[in-house]
């Protein structure tokens, strides 16, 4: 039964999950070779490795089951993103109240993304949740650190619930609208070029790597990282994107060139704020990577770009 569904799918969509079979087969091969032919040099390879066919395993299947599993299971993603962030964040016992309010946010964000009502979802989060987190604020009478709990939480909310929600809604966009891959094909393509473009930035930084771009925030980013890993993954857009977007050959390349660049802003700033929090990882959730926003990170900031770039170009349901 589950050969037969995915035999169902679009032809761009099998090809590919076939090709993203063939890079984790080789990725894992390289964990084995790489660190026996430079000692020390590939150790994290082995663990990252492990972590991705996990990531790859779950996030395949709910795209595969449809919009229903996939909008739970990023809901249930959104809601460990900001659980992770707010045991880092300085919050106090005192404001458990707001705190319960920022996580009824992943209720209501993903309840606007089920009944497929776009205009709730673009207002509940950045607007109400943010006038709610204030007003809950002032009623409880904490203006100590008023300012500093407000901003965190609504930080916290715009990154973990309302970013990541963009992914989830763009399993609602109609069929007939992108016939290339369906809404599964596009939701893929973004995962795959985001997560890509960290994987190429991290390749060639270990190949190439001499110059630091900002020492003091992220110590392991080299700028011959950074532009191979954006002209390799701008490449690889503008090729794949006819396949799985209904976008054509100039917004596609606008796209290829300033994705990759706002997932690289995406994993500077959670560095930024991991060194302010003085941690490394924001948990130990996934081995070889770390927490939830560890991995997430690039795909907090490329998940709207890609959403309203397509919206756009492309896209007549948003």
């Amino acid at each position: 039964m589950a050969i037969d569904w995915f035999l169902l799918q679009p032809l761009a969509l099998r090809a590919g999950f076939g090709g993203l079979l063939l890079l984790l087969v080789l990725g894992s091969l390289a964990a084995i070779i790489l660190p026996r032919v430079q000692p020390g040099k590939w150790q994290d390879l082995a663990p990252r490795m492990t972590s991705w066919w996990l990531i790859c395993g779950i996030v395949g299947a709910a795209l595969l089951a449809g919009w229903q599993a996939f909008t739970l299971l990023f809901a249930y993603i959104s809601f460990v993103a900001l659980r992770e962030f707010l045991t880092l964040a300085p919050t106090r016992r005192e404001d458990r109240l707001v705190v319960l309010l920022v996580y009824l946010s992943v209720l209501i964000s993903y309840w606007a993304i089920w009944i497929n009502n776009y205009d709730y979802f673009l207002v509940i989060v950045p607007i109400y949740v943010f006038v709610g987190t204030a007003i809950t604020m002032a009623f409880m009478g904490r203006t100590d650190g008023f300012l500093a709990t407000v901003g965190i939480m609504h930080w916290g909310v715009i990154v973990c619930v309302y970013n990541l929600g963009h992914i989830a809604f763009l399993m609602r966009t109609p069929l007939a609208e992108v016939p290339q891959a369906g809404p599964a094909g596009l939701v893929f393509f973004l995962i795959f070029v985001t997560q890509f473009n960290d994987v190429a930035q991290y390749v060639w930084g270990k190949l190439l790597g001499r110059h630091k771009i900002s020492p003091t925030v992220s110590p392991n980013k080299t700028w011959e990282g950074a532009i191979g890993g954006f002209l390799t993954t701008a490449a690889v857009f503008v090729a794949l994107a006819p396949f799985f977007t209904p976008l054509s050959f100039y917004p596609s390349l606008f796209i290829g060139l300033t994705l990759p660049v706002l997932g690289f802003f995406g994993d500077i700033t959670m560095s930024a704020i991991k060194r302010d929090l003085g941690v490394k990882d924001t948990s130990q959730l996934l081995p070889g990577h770390g927490g939830a926003l560890d991995r997430l990170d690039s795909l907090m900031f490329t998940a709207p770009w890609y959403f309203h770039m397509l919206a756009i170009f492309a896209l007549e349901r948003f």
